[in-house]
């Protein structure tokens, strides 16, 4: 069976509005390290990718929504 292939997004391409707040997104991302103990198996890395990828983009739609 062949594993499932992760494809990264870019922030581009994410709809607006349909990220969660950088805070939410930002917990998850320590629950993830903490679960992790501090280092990330490949699976992990590649939802901690995404994770940041998310995280950015709440970041900046909060960054337009105070502008």
């Amino acid at each position: 069976m062949l594993a499932p292939r992760l494809v990264r997004m870019s922030p581009d391409f994410l709809p607006p509005g349909s990220v969660r707040s950088a805070a939410e997104v930002n917990e998850q991302i320590r629950a993830l390290w903490l679960r992790a103990g501090g280092t990330l198996s490949a699976q992990e890395r590649a939802e901690y990718e995404l994770l940041v990828v998310e995280w950015a983009q709440a970041i900046r739609e909060e960054v337009i929504e105070a502008a």
